[in-house]
């Protein structure tokens, strides 16, 4: 009788602890996007700034990683893939370490349609769908279409556009167009 009720103790521990691990995993990975989510708004605020002071002309690959933005002073007119218009306006550092999620840089994602802030390749999302592995970026990725759906999360985009002065013309030019095409197919 006592080696019984030792293990219905032993059980109903094991269950609570169980149980209390499987609410904190589930909480943990929730505050996975939520951290995604607020490092994307800072490090797209921090890149509009960068564009405003000093004009972003491009940048170097298709998946940039964002490893630069504490760096205080360079020459020329690259700060890692980044290449600038007026980079005597640079007023770096920007932050004192380079955001990471598990390990892993953010990374500035160039496509047709402009720029983007997106975690990198090898991040787990709460949705299970990795980056670089279930969802790949290249340069005629739908960002938009992605910040809509599946990297989003309570309302929250994973990925943000840079708004550089190039993308503002570019989708200011494609919106007059698809509103012309819009109106052309409903008369």
């Amino acid at each position: 009788m006592k080696n019984k009720m030792s293990v219905i103790i032993a059980v109903i521990f094991l269950i609570l602890f169980l149980g209390s691990f499987w609410v904190y995993w589930q909480k943990a990975q929730k505050a996975i996007d939520v951290i995604i989510a607020d490092d994307v708004a800072n490090l797209a605020q921090i890149l509009n700034t960068i564009d405003k002071e000093c004009g972003i002309l491009s940048f170097e690959h298709t998946k940039n990683n964002i490893d630069f933005l504490n760096v205080i002073a360079f020459e020329g007119s690259e700060v890692g893939p980044m290449n600038l218009k007026n980079p005597k306006k640079w007023r770096g550092a920007y932050l004192k370490d380079n955001p990471t999620i598990q390990e892993k840089y953010y990374q500035v994602i160039k496509t047709k349609r402009g720029y983007w802030v997106a975690p990198g390749d090898g991040v787990a999302l709460t949705n299970g769908l990795i980056i670089g592995k279930d969802i790949i970026f290249d340069e005629n990725t739908d960002m938009q279409k992605l910040a809509e759906t599946i990297l989003r999360f309570n309302d929250k985009s994973l990925t943000l556009p840079i708004m550089t002065n190039q993308m503002k013309k570019q989708y200011e030019d494609s919106y007059d167009e698809s509103i012309a095409r819009d109106r052309l197919r409903n008369m």
